[in-house]
């Protein structure tokens, strides 16, 4: 498996893997201020089935912390920094338990290691009518995605995925088939008995539901050497939300 990527800058190697539905492009606003200001070489990563990476039938974290194993190797990678959001954030907690000495620092954004029910199907209905429709424009793909998800913000966000084909028609990026067949394997919870005992920091959107406060005591379970960020009126795309809060956050803790 041979991940896409985006590289910028020089220096010490940050990874950032984005989350369910997402896709490198996501990051590269937050990339690029901490490859230019900070002098690391930040690599946004699409992981399997998003963005421009491989489609496969497959998709769990163990895999995907292969993914960024392989990927490390394949760029000759070494003592990096590990940042994910989400679906990414369980990513990263498995790379770094599984391979703790390719990870220094490990951040994940507004995920714990626990087990979430799948909540993403209208989400995924959306996605479906428009892989089914035959789209003219990004305005017609809006309008049908309207039916299905009210928020605008949400909309823009998935809409990352239309790509125009040579034909002229569009198409998804996602791998969309292959993650509505493994959906449970998203809200997967990292085993019991998996741990890193490197620097670790977890960022919380005050306004998101995703890590609760009950949630503290099983993180430091597993994350031994853990610190914790709550980012003010900021939701589970805390990132993009508050992002130079959440930019503070990030290099205060590096």
């Amino acid at each position: 498996m041979k991940l896409n990527s985006i590289i910028i800058g020089e220096g010490t190697p940050l990874l950032i893997l984005h989350g369910f539905l997402g896709m490198s492009d996501n990051w590269k606003t937050i990339g690029s201020k901490l490859a230019e200001e900070k002098n690391f070489q930040v690599h946004l990563v699409d992981q399997r089935n998003h963005g421009k990476s491989p489609h496969t039938d497959n998709h769990s974290y163990e895999l995907m912390a292969e993914d960024v194993a392989a990927y490390c190797e394949q760029h000759s990678l070494s003592n990096i920094i590990l940042m994910g959001h989400s679906m990414g954030g369980k990513t990263a907690m498995l790379t770094a338990a599984n391979y703790p000495d390719l990870v220094k620092k490990l951040i994940v954004v507004d995920i714990a290691p626990k087990y979430y029910e799948p909540h993403h199907q209208q989400i995924l209905e959306g996605l479906t009518a428009l892989e089914d429709a035959k789209l003219e424009s990004r305005k017609d793909a809006d309008k049908l995605l309207s039916e299905f998800i009210s928020e605008k913000p949400v909309r823009l966000f998935l809409l990352k995925n239309l790509n125009r084909t040579s034909k002229g028609d569009y198409c998804l990026k996602v791998n969309l088939q292959t993650l509505k067949d493994n959906i449970e394997e998203v809200g997967r919870a990292l085993p019991q008995d998996k741990s890193y005992s490197g620097p670790t920091l977890f960022i919380k959107g005050a306004n998101s539901i995703y890590i609760k406060k009950e949630d503290r005591a099983a993180i430091k379970n597993q994350f031994s050497e853990v610190e914790f960020k709550e980012i003010a009126n900021a939701g589970h795309w805390v990132h993009a939300e508050k992002m130079d809060d959440f930019y503070v956050a990030v290099v205060d803790f590096l």
